[in-house]
């Protein structure tokens, strides 16, 4: 039988074995990375609201309510933060109710669990997040997976699968490994013409995308035709925890029905007091600002990769991926990029299809332009020292 610790070199031998790097203090544009000043370009703090002082604030006020909440949401976990949460996050999408989960998978696995089952049909994108798949697998229904962004291959799924019971169609709006965006017009009017609900996990377009923020939604038109808007408080928003923003029936359904919801002890005060600072900031002018200079930054990032001939595989946003291909060629460039004081994440197995890994470089707000032009330029010289270019 082959044991833990071969696996283990297996991983090691394919290029495809983990470890995590640890940084000290506050996630900025510049961190400390195993005891060295580094540019960070993999974080997904997009609009630099982790360490803002608004959220800080409000996480030590809500700190002075306790470490923590006591219990689950259903036994006497909910605390007049929760609510105040969840009204603010309603009001934000645009829904009549919204539910909190302690994160984005766990959000992912219970709502997609609770709303189908045995008989019904789940319409997923290919290139969804892993936590979207799980849910899928948890919930016994049809699972019908349709090619990236192929609007026509899922209208054939719709007509040909999901005989009488429910049909879900779920999607991410910002691929968080591709940077593109789901066709979400069309895919609304789909569901609307097939009869099904339409779920969006938003968790790189929320605070980010939009002209207000409110995220790929937003962006292409069809906010109030989205039936379930999953997104997380952890990216854009800089705090921590996950959210449905749905109807009021739905949420009610999710209350009695999501088991990552109903069996999980609730998020502690500190965590709702900063997402509510952090969705304040994200409707003020200040948080306007944030995004201009997101969209700025990002522009001049991909301009220069573009000069030097790097294939950013179609990123529509602040997420840039750059393809190498071969996994251990990927680990080779991000380690040389750290050598030379750039922090970028190889992507490889099975985050992503074997022969397309890629260094995944996320743009924020709190970036400046010198700095993104160093980024770029370490980038390209490390990728002809490679031969990438």
């Amino acid at each position: 039988m082959q044991t833990f610790a071969d696996e283990l070199q297996a991983l090691r031998a394919q290029g495809l074995y983990r470890s995590m790097r640890v940084i000290s203090g506050a996630q900025g544009s510049r961190v400390e990375l195993d005891g060295r000043q580094v540019l960070l370009f993999c974080s997904n703090n997009y609009l630099g609201l982790a360490d803002h002082p608004a959220l800080k604030r409000a996480a030590v006020e809500g700190a002075a309510l306790g470490a923590g909440s006591g219990a689950s949401r259903l036994v006497s976990g909910t605390m007049d933060l929760h609510e105040r949460l969840e009204a603010r996050i309603a009001a934000f999408k645009g829904t009549e109710a919204a539910l909190v989960f302690n994160s984005g998978y766990a959000a992912n696995t219970g709502i997609i669990s609770a709303l189908v089952g045995r008989g019904d049909a789940i319409f997923s994108d290919r290139l969804n997040h892993a936590s979207i798949v799980d849910g899928a697998l948890l919930s016994r229904a049809g699972f019908h997976r349709y090619p990236h962004r192929d609007m026509d291959a899922l209208e054939r799924l719709l007509q040909e699968k999901g005989g009488k019971g429910r049909r879900l169609i779920v999607t991410d709006g910002v691929f968080s490994m591709d940077g593109d965006i789901a066709p979400l017009a069309k895919l609304v009017q789909l569901a609307r013409r097939y009869d099904a609900l339409v779920m969006v996990d938003d968790a790189h377009g929320s605070g980010v995308l939009g002209a207000t923020g409110r995220g790929s939604g937003e962006l292409c038109g069809v906010l109030d035709g989205i039936d379930v808007h999953m997104g997380t408080l952890g990216k854009g928003f800089g705090s921590f925890g996950a959210y449905a923003a749905t109807s009021a029936t739905i949420r009610d359904y999710l209350v009695n029905k999501a088991r990552s919801f109903i069996f999980s002890t609730s998020l502690p005060p500190a965590v709702l007091a900063a997402s509510i600072a952090a969705l304040e900031l994200v409707d003020s002018p200040e948080g306007a600002r944030l995004r201009e200079r997101l969209a700025a930054n990002t522009a001049l990032f991909k301009a220069r990769l573009a000069a030097s001939g790097f294939d950013t595989m179609g990123s529509q946003t602040q997420i840039v991926p750059i393809f190498v291909g071969p996994a251990k060629a990927t680990m080779e460039f991000s380690g040389e990029l750290l050598e030379q004081g750039l922090f970028v994440q190889g992507i490889r197995p099975p985050t992503v299809p074997a022969g397309s890994c890629r260094l995944r470089c996320t743009i924020m707000a709190t970036h400046e332009p010198a700095e993104l032009e160093q980024a770029a330029d370490t980038i390209r010289r490390v990728g002809k020292k490679l031969g990438v270019v």
